[in-house]
């Protein structure tokens, strides 16, 4: 499977590399395949370097004005002209989307990807790895949008917050799984 990760490019506290870490080693154990924002710096190159030496590949998606800090023996890289069609790229090259910690990049990321959920242009599984709390405020504000009205379809249909890489995984191959079996029975 594909699975596109969103996640910081900063070098961070031990409390998010740790989990990182654990979640890349994780993935490239299960044979997945890494499509990411194909840089090496920060926490991109943590997970690279995990999914790696775990035996899983590197699909990496970077941008023009990026190019300097691409990560060098990827199995794939695409560099795509501008960060639009960088997220087209990544979402059209993956199966998945899991979300660990990361800055507005990756909030934007993701939250096109929600918008196409919520107007059924997308169907992929779309999971938010909740490590140390840092997206409890997210949860939050996306509760009170489901609460309020903001929100056209249930927000479980929307994302699913994890607490764990590992629960992320699990959800996302359950998912798979069961769409596949879903689409053989019709």
């Amino acid at each position: 499977m594909n699975i596109c990760v969103f996640l910081s490019a900063a070098d961070l506290d031990e409390r998010y590399v740790g989990p990182t870490r654990e979640f890349a080693e994780l993935l490239g154990r299960s044979g997945h395949t890494l499509v990411w924002g194909g840089s090496d710096v920060g926490l991109m190159k943590v997970l690279a370097d995990g999914v790696q030496a775990a035996g899983g590949r590197l699909c990496g998606v970077s941008v023009e004005f990026l190019t300097h800090v691409v990560r060098p023996g990827c199995d794939e890289i695409v560099i795509a002209k501008d960060l639009g069609e960088r997220k087209a790229l990544l979402l059209d090259k993956a199966d998945a989307v899991i979300m660990l910690v990361g800055g507005t990049g990756t909030l934007d990321e993701t939250t096109d990807i929600l918008e196409l959920k919520k107007h059924e242009l997308c169907d992929k599984p779309v999971v938010v790895v909740n490590t140390a709390g840092f997206y409890d405020g997210l949860r939050t504000q996306l509760v009170r949008m489901e609460a309020e009205g903001f929100l056209p379809v249930p927000l479980s249909q929307l994302m699913y917050f994890a607490d764990t890489g590992k629960q992320a995984l699990d959800y996302v191959e359950k998912y798979i799984e069961e769409r596949a079996q879903a689409a053989i029975a019709n």
